[in-house]
């Protein structure tokens, strides 16, 4: 069953360009991109320990980015490239954890909300770079990321229904839905995930 909702500014042609014309910055980024989902599953075991419900989906989420993480890093590695000094900050990210409420309770709910959306932004992306892709293996690899991404924004809303009513949860959402979108016309262009 579908529990999150579709973004609702798609990823302009112009960006799939600028991924396609420096495959290895992408490549980078995406490393760190998976790095930090792992992370950023782990920071919620960590700061909401009483979430017992969800922390064994928190968990394989983590085990998961960090999976791919492994096979980006194959990836570059197997090109001659190796990983980022440190891992720059990300922009769109920062632009929308700085939106979120600052009461505890609220805050959580706005977390794993953003995690939600960023995760199908991530599908809608990994699906444009998989179909545009001319190799079979990096097809097939954002073809199956495409798929994870896509199961991780739903879990992150089913873990907000956890602990939230549905209706707060889907206004939420929306909301999130339409600050998204706000950032994602204003970011420039670059070879990155986000």
């Amino acid at each position: 069953m579908k529990l999150n909702l579709d973004i609702t500014e798609p990823s302009s042609n112009e960006w799939l360009e600028a991924v396609m014309s420096d495959f290895t910055a992408f490549l980078q980024d995406h490393a760190d991109c998976e790095r930090k989902a792992s992370a950023m599953a782990m920071s919620f075991v960590a700061k909401y320990p009483d979430r017992t419900e969800i922390i064994p989906e928190l968990i394989e989420t983590a085990i998961e980015e960090l999976e791919h993480f492994q096979q980006v890093y194959q990836l570059l590695s197997d090109r001659g490239v190796a990983l980022q000094h440190s891992i720059g900050e990300d922009p769109y990210a920062k632009a929308l954890v700085k939106q979120c409420h600052s009461g505890r309770l609220e805050r959580f709910l706005d977390r794993l909300l953003i995690a939600s959306v960023m995760e199908t932004r991530g599908a809608e992306r990994f699906r444009m770079v998989s179909e545009a892709q001319e190799d079979p293996v990096l097809f097939r690899f954002y073809k199956d990321l495409w798929t994870s991404e896509a199961k991780h924004g739903h879990i992150f809303v089913k873990m907000a229904l956890e602990y939230f009513p549905q209706d707060q949860v889907y206004d939420r959402l929306r909301w999130w839905l339409d600050r998204e979108a706000e950032v994602i016309r204003g970011l420039t262009i670059r070879p990155a995930l986000h």
